[in-house]
């Protein structure tokens, strides 16, 4: 432009010149006006975090900056304020919004975790322990004890990876950037060769000299080298405004692109916690009394379909009074054997009672057993001394939003979800057909799931894995493109994956998928319409039709253009 300014110059076209100059200082300047604007949505993430914080002391409080805070610190967080730091809630009971971390838009009730005193894990302890900082604290006082320092928090770690990923170059990125180390080149040496046209045409080479530089004004690739960073750039501030993390223009690219997704089946598409889901007593036998001896038998140990059936099973008591047992002997890979006063209870699996003694179960009672395993189910049989008196059935049950979220999917074009589980599977299949999985592969060991993986790429070339970040990493390392569930708090979620749902919301996903195919359009959109001004107006130049004034004209527009088209997608709102 400055080369194109001099040479309109020297050629006595001051106002052509000037004009140019002035066109492209101005477009420059609303650019960087629109491209701060995107900017600022990232930097608004810092803001988040709180400068100070109240750490408590032996006088009671004192407020401090939050580079201050040591690990184990207790700090407190009153109505209404910014949580200073990522802890656990060892005082008080509040409603948290999380928004601002998770994407989540109800806050989340949260309250003290009991013998908080010993080391705890923040990774996995339950999410209504946890405080993040930079979440907005509800109407209650907590008291938190910090576990991370400020640099360490999970915030800071999503703004220094944000701020990372836009330095990451997406394919159509990388693509331009080939594409200018000849374009640029070889629009110079046609620039050269126009300047001495005048010795093939009949013209002087004023105006041999004018035509370049209203080439080279035309040819400038500036609409070109902006149209995907501005995209990437407001794509990658729009998810991180909406809890997804993406990092980079690679991911942001790929995961519009998919036509296929795996997820792991344990605390992806389930709670990752098994309920109780059956009581289906025998005749003669109700069901607060089959229930009621049930828990009376498992609150004695300590196995986790025990603590499922304990806790559900007094909500479903609710006050009604609950036998005391004793004397819990465990028949491994069977069941358990316990006294209840002067009777013997046996609670376990079929097998436990096919050898036990002569009084076998039912044809009636077996059919029902097997119907319930049919759909996924873990199913038990309790005999009290010689009498069958029912059974109950526990099972990790699917997320409540699960199916929502695989019917958006589809609608969004995606055509196989596939779920890849350890289970066998029976479970599995029971799974895929209450969530609307087109396929269901049980019985996977982690190094399955990565040949999984590989023959879905094979297949459909692109698939995403989507998992906890921890037991899927290798699955996720060996897909398109590795989506963590649950990332908020979670180191290894945020290292390993390509993109990570802050929130362990499932329903994050049709956003991000939607976010990044709307980017993947503004993309291409951009490439078309920088590409396509400079393709007419070069040609339109060489002959002349052009000169320098209208060829800045359209050049800035079209950088605009391309500028405010990728801003749209700081507004993106899912359907």
């Amino acid at each position: 432009m400055l080369v194109a300014a001099l040479g309109a110059g020297i050629l006595g076209q001051w106002e052509e010149g000037a004009l140019l100059l002035f066109l492209f200082s101005l477009g420059h300047a609303l650019e960087h006006f629109a491209m701060e604007k995107a900017r600022k949505s990232i930097e608004a993430l810092a803001d988040l975090a709180p400068k100070t914080a109240l750490r408590k002391n032996q006088n009671g409080t004192e407020e401090v900056p939050i580079e201050e805070l040591g690990v184990d610190d207790v700090i407190v967080a009153r109505p209404n304020t910014r949580i200073a730091a990522d802890g656990i809630i060892i005082n008080g009971t509040s409603s948290v919004d999380q928004s601002p971390i998770t994407g989540e838009s109800i806050p989340v009730d949260k309250s003290a975790l009991e013998n908080s005193s010993g080391k705890v894990d923040f990774q996995t302890v339950d999410q209504k322990y946890k405080a993040f900082s930079g979440s907005i604290n509800g109407n209650g006082t907590l008291e938190i004890k910090v576990v991370r320092t400020a640099k360490d928090s999970t915030i800071s770690r999503v703004i220094e990876m944000v701020n990372e990923a836009q330095t990451q170059k997406s394919p159509t990125q990388q693509f331009t950037d080939r594409f200018e180390k000849f374009f640029v080149p070889a629009v110079l040496l046609l620039v050269v060769l126009l300047c001495f046209a005048f010795l093939v045409i009949d013209e002087p080479f004023k105006d041999s000299f004018y035509r370049a530089m209203a080439v080279l004004v035309a040819a400038s690739p500036c609409a070109l080298a902006i149209s995907t960073p501005s995209a990437v750039l407001s794509g990658v501030a729009r998810a991180a405004r909406g809890g997804v993390l993406v990092k980079g223009g690679r991911p942001l690219e790929d995961l519009g692109s998919l036509t296929a997704l795996a997820f792991d089946k344990t605390g992806t598409l389930t709670e990752g916690k098994p309920k109780l889901t059956e009581v289906k007593p025998l005749e003669g036998t109700s069901e607060e009394e089959l229930l009621g001896i049930a828990v009376a038998v498992e609150s004695l140990s300590d196995h986790p379909l025990a603590k499922a059936i304990v806790r559900d099973g007094k909500a479903r008591l609710k006050d009604r009074q609950i036998p005391s047992a004793e004397n819990l002997e465990a028949i491994l890979g069977k069941g358990i054997r316990a006294k209840l006063g002067q009777n013997t209870i046996y609670l376990g699996n079929l097998p436990l009672f096919e050898k036990l003694d002569d009084r076998t179960p039912s044809d009636e009672l077996v059919s029902a057993v097997r119907a319930l395993e049919s759909k996924g189910n873990t199913t038990m049989v309790l005999r009290k001394d010689d009498s069958y008196l029912g059974l109950i059935a526990v099972m990790d049950t699917p997320r409540a939003e699960a199916a929502d979220t695989l019917k958006s999917l589809r609608e969004l074009g995606v055509k196989r979800m596939i779920m890849l589980t350890g289970d066998n599977q029976q479970v599995a299949d029971a799974i895929a057909e209450k969530v609307k999985l087109t396929d269901a592969w049980g019985g996977l060991l982690p190094e399955d799931k990565v040949e999984a993986i590989k023959k879905l790429r094979n297949e459909e070339k692109k698939v995403a894995m989507v998992g906890d970040g921890v037991n899927d990493a290798p699955a996720m390392a060996n897909s398109t493109v590795g989506i963590a569930m649950g990332a908020a708090g979670s180191d290894v979620a945020l290292e390993t994956a390509d993109i990570a749902l802050m929130g362990d919301k499932l329903n994050l996903l049709p956003f991000a998928i939607g976010l990044s195919r709307k980017s993947k359009r503004i993309i291409k959109q951009n490439l078309w319409i920088s590409l396509g001004v400079v393709a007419v107006l070069i040609p339109l130049t060489i002959l002349g039709v052009t000169s320098i004034g209208p060829a800045v004209m359209a050049h800035e527009g079209s950088t605009l253009i391309v500028v405010f088209n990728a801003l749209r997608l700081l507004a993106y709102k899912v359907k």
